[in-house]
Order: C-alpha cells, then sequence, then structure tokens
C-alpha cells in the first residue's frame, strides 16, 4: 500500500505526491473522554483513518493529526471543565481529557497551519475531526480561502448527515463507534459499556452503540462519504 502520511514522506516521494494531487488532510483530533469504549484519541483516529481512504483513492497527504483544539467551557475555583465534562446536570472531570485550548489559539495555530501548506505547495485542504473544531473551521473557511488563497472543505453537509451516516455526526454513539470498528476495532471494546441497556453510558451523544453500531455499518459510512467527498474534490482540482 503508497504511503500518504506527511511525516513518513521522503522528499521526492512528496514531489510526486504534490505534484500528482495537491491536496492535504488535516484530521482534527484530541485527546478526549469517548465513552469507556473507545480510545481517547477517537477523533483523530478517525478523522485520519477517513483520510486515508481518500488519500488513496484520490492522491493526495495526510497531515499529522492534531490533538487541540476548542469546546465549550466553564470552571470553579479549581477545576477546568470542557467538553463532555459538561454534559450532565453537574460537571464532572472526566478521565484522560486533555485538549482545552481558547478559540483565538486555536485560530491561530490553524492560520499558521494553513500558511505553511500554502507555503508547501498545496492547493486544496481538507480538514475535519472533533466536532467543535470542524465547525471552528467550517465558520472560517471563506475568510482563510481568501487569505490563502486554497480551497478549504470539511467533511460535513451530506444529507446522510442528520441519518447519522456522515462523518463523526454525534459523541461515541452510533456512528462514531461504528467508524471506529471499521478503521480500529482493535482499539473499541463494547464489554466495557453497561450491559444492562436501561443504564446510559456516561457522556455519550447520540443513538445508543449498544443496539446500533456495528463494523458493517461504519464500512457503509466510508463508502458513501469516500464517494461524496471523492466527487466534491475531484470539481476542485478541475478547477485549480
Amino acid at each position: 500500500m503508497e504511503k500518504t502520511l506527511y511525516a513518513e514522506l521522503r522528499p521526492q516521494e512528496f514531489r510526486d505526491r504534490l505534484k500528482a494531487c495537491p491536496i492535504a488532510y488535516l484530521p482534527l483530533g484530541t485527546l478526549e473522554w469517548h465513552g469507556e469504549h473507545l480510545p481517547l484519541g477517537a477523533d483523530g483516529i478517525q478523522s485520519e483513518g477517513f483520510f486515508k481512504v481518500l488519500a488513496q483513492k484520490l492522491g493526495g497527504i495526510v497531515m499529522p493529526m492534531l490533538f487541540l483544539g476548542p469546546d465549550r467551557h466553564a470552571s470553579n475555583d479549581s477545576v477546568d471543565f470542557y467538553g463532555m465534562d459538561l454534559w450532565g446536570k453537574e460537571p464532572k472531570q472526566l478521565d484522560g481529557s486533555a485538549y482545552w485550548i481558547k478559540d483565538e489559539i486555536f485560530k491561530e495555530l490553524l492560520e499558521s497551519t494553513l500558511y505553511q501548506l500554502k507555503r508547501a505547495g498545496f492547493k486544496i485542504v481538507v480538514a475535519h475531526g472533533h466536532g467543535p473544531s470542524t465547525m471552528h473551521f467550517q465558520n472560517n473557511q471563506k475568510e482563510w480561502s481568501e487569505k490563502f488563497g486554497l480551497q478549504l472543505f470539511n467533511c460535513w453537509g451530506s444529507d446522510s448527515d442528520k441519518d447519522g451516516l456522515g462523518i463523526q455526526v454525534d459523541h461515541a454513539a452510533m456512528n462514531e463507534t461504528s467508524l471506529m470498528m471499521a478503521i480500529r476495532p482493535d482499539l473499541v471494546d463494547m464489554k466495557a459499556l453497561p450491559e444492562n441497556l436501561d443504564e446510559w453510558p456516561e457522556a455519550i451523544g447520540g443513538k445508543d452503540p449498544r443496539v446500533h453500531a456495528s463494523q458493517t455499518l461504519g464500512e457503509k459510512i466510508i463508502k458513501i462519504q469516500a464517494d461524496r467527498m471523492i466527487k466534491l474534490l475531484e470539481k476542485a482540482i478541475e478547477q485549480l
């Protein structure tokens, strides 16, 4: 299988891939609670895995995943709470979450990244992953596209998103669990969730993964969305 990860490419391999398809894929990850059944890096693992599929089928280069990102935030005298820490009636620091930065810092980080990618010769950037990070990218796409002269995309926007068949459209529930089952099944442990279906798993948002998630569904989602994204990106390449 051909190499697609930026960090693994030698200079000539980089030049060849860039010339063939000047797309950079940027996984927007976190180190965040994704239930007892999924790894803390699930956001980046899913987006990186999906981007590898696109890079193998269409071309382009997959960037190293980020792990810092924005999210809703609150604090008391001694503890910062963010993301799914705030899912319940009372804030609770969830084990393993270590990713939050202020919106303005994240904006600077992404702008610096886009500048470097433009400088390196890329023409198109696709960024996706952690929900608030992706939303931040989406909200700034028009401004950044004009500023850096890049065509920018994320992976939301299909009719399938509302049916749970998009890329990362819930939190550790049916959608993300299915994607993880398809991309890295060795990192999923469904036995870590409560057997009693009347007991809702802590800090999970969406359809119950114990009932609705499967590797087959994850593979279906990846195919639907890969076909859709490839059509969008092929059109973007034609416009270069």
